[in-house]
């Protein structure tokens, strides 16, 4: 298994443009994804002191999430593959990257920077059965390490369920997938009658292909994070057919 150099978030390293950065990018994106996004994310915000004025501080992030759920920030030079990925969901740990893009860069990037990773990601893992169906999928993932058809399968879960997928409000939907929250092309998508939206839907999932060089042709909305979680056992018996 490929393991990524441990590294710290030294916070003193951040410049004044990082600050600008992060400022503009959470100011943009806030306001894209406000009155579409689930409660839960927003309530995440808040727990966490997310704010637009500072660049998140693993440690203190590290120290409330402990208290709320128990995850933590395991901070990574760069992409983790799937499995050492997957590992690290099973022990309650996110990796993220911690450095930012430039402002040359605000609009896109090609690589997935802190921004993704801990505004898109973080603030759900507040919530206690959203973050226990995250290392459910992670303990799943690490029974299967040595099959790479299996856990393509999964990585395709991950994909449509906690980087793009929506939860049922009422008639319509919110947005709690990560891919999309931090995404201004995803978030518009998502809304127009282009892309598809289906109900939650495993056996389908499991058989979706994953694009990752353009806007998502189908989303899939959950009823509830509970029915995530309790979608685990069903998820099992669908991966070792």
């Amino acid at each position: 298994m490929s393991r990524l150099k441990p590294i710290k978030q030294i916070y003193s390293n951040y410049t004044p443009e990082d600050f600008r950065v992060w400022e503009k990018l959470y100011v943009k994106q806030f306001s894209l994804i406000k009155g579409k996004v689930s409660a839960a994310f927003l309530n995440g915000l808040d727990l966490l002191d997310f704010t637009p004025l500072k660049i998140p501080n693993f440690i203190d992030i590290n120290n409330k999430l402990k208290k709320l759920t128990s995850w933590q920030i395991k901070t990574v030079s760069n992409i983790a593959e799937p499995v050492y990925f997957f590992s690290c969901l099973a022990n309650k740990q996110f990796t993220s990257t911690c450095w930012l893009r430039s402002m040359k860069e605000i609009d896109y990037i090609e690589e997935p920077d802190m921004f993704h990773d801990v505004f898109g990601h973080i603030p759900l893992l507040s919530n206690q059965i959203y973050s226990d169906f995250f290392q459910e999928l992670g303990v799943l993932s690490n029974e299967f390490l040595d099959d790479d058809f299996k856990i393509k399968q999964l990585q395709r879960l991950y994909w449509f369920t906690i980087e793009f997928g929506l939860i049922k409000n009422q008639d319509t939907f919110d947005i709690y997938g990560a891919g999309i929250i931090s995404s201004k092309m995803e978030i518009k998508n998502v809304y127009s009658e282009k892309s598809i939206k289906k109900p939650f839907n495993l056996s389908e999932i499991l058989k979706q292909d994953v694009r990752i060089d353009k806007v998502q042709d189908i989303y899939f909305v959950i009823d509830s994070f509970d029915q995530l979680l309790d979608s685990l056992s069903e998820i099992r018996k669908l991966i070792e057919y």
